[in-house]
């Protein structure tokens, strides 16, 4: 089997074309090859089938076989890699979050994600002995958004951790995100991820939650700039209106890193 190896923003996948595998044999493959140093290593497994002209669906796997229902850099990954390999600028993404449309040109990738919703703002809880103030929405997946005033003094494997498993998000737990407010229109985050089970260099999905959350609390809207771990920033564009968001995009650059053969 050949596979493909990328990354947007740090968040890197392995890529295989889909030929109609069981949902149970990707579960196996996604936990076999996505463990670092023992195998390909990577942040979860996407399955890619061409269904018309410009439609494919994705299947995306995460680390510990469980499957996810969207990722917005998982998406970015799936578009760069037909780009190059069908000349296809402009295509249709089938997920089970809905259809995202994407936008090629050259390493740039621009994603129009689903509209968020289930968005609860001033969730108090306690975490750690601590009480904090989270808030909630969902871009395709589930995510709580927490502010900081300094990334740099957060554990964000214990958090995120009590977080992610924290009975008010039970039985499907959460995606974690921290925030830190950098100025006017721009934002810091490091993301724990949901069946990754550790913070990840970048969060596609995360990085929109985070930055329409921070329009919600701010009255920021149209554009805000979002640096993540990896160091690369991300763009993030929406429509707000009152509480309502929608016309919401996703713009990076994604890196094709390399192509191999899978052996039993």
């Amino acid at each position: 089997m050949k596979f493909y190896k990328l990354q947007a923003s740090g968040n890197d996948f392995i890529l295989i074309e889909d030929k109609s595998f069981p949902t149970s044999y990707l579960k196996k493959l996604a936990k076999k090859l996505c463990v670092r140093r023992l195998s390909v290593g990577a942040d979860g497994l996407l399955a890619v089938k061409r269904l018309r002209e410009n439609d494919f669906r994705m299947r995306i796997f995460n680390p510990d076989g469980s499957q996810a229902e969207m990722c917005g850099n998982g998406v970015r990954c799936v578009a760069l890699f037909l780009s190059k390999k069908n000349n296809i600028k402009k295509l249709i993404v089938h997920t089970k979050a809905g259809k995202i449309l994407t936008h090629t040109k050259g390493s740039l990738v621009r994603i129009k994600m689903v509209d968020p919703f289930d968005i609860k703002l001033n969730i108090l809880l306690k975490i750690l002995k601590k009480r904090r103030m989270l808030n909630y929405i969902n871009t395709g997946v589930p995510h709580t958004v927490l502010f900081v005033k300094s990334l740099d003094r957060i554990d964000v494997e214990e958090t995120g951790r009590r977080i992610r498993f924290h009975k008010e998000f039970a039985p499907f737990g959460v995606n974690v995100n921290f925030v830190e407010v950098l100025s006017k229109g721009e934002i810091k985050i490091r993301t724990y991820e949901r069946g990754v089970e550790k913070e990840t260099l970048s969060c596609g999905t995360g990085v929109v939650a985070s930055a329409i959350i921070f329009g919600l609390k701010y009255s920021q809207d149209k554009k805000v700039n979002v640096l993540t771990k990896s160091g690369d920033v991300l763009k993030v564009y929406f429509k707000r209106k009152d509480s309502k968001i929608d016309n919401v995009w996703l713009e990076g650059k994604v890196c094709y890193l390399y192509e191999g053969n899978l052996r039993r």
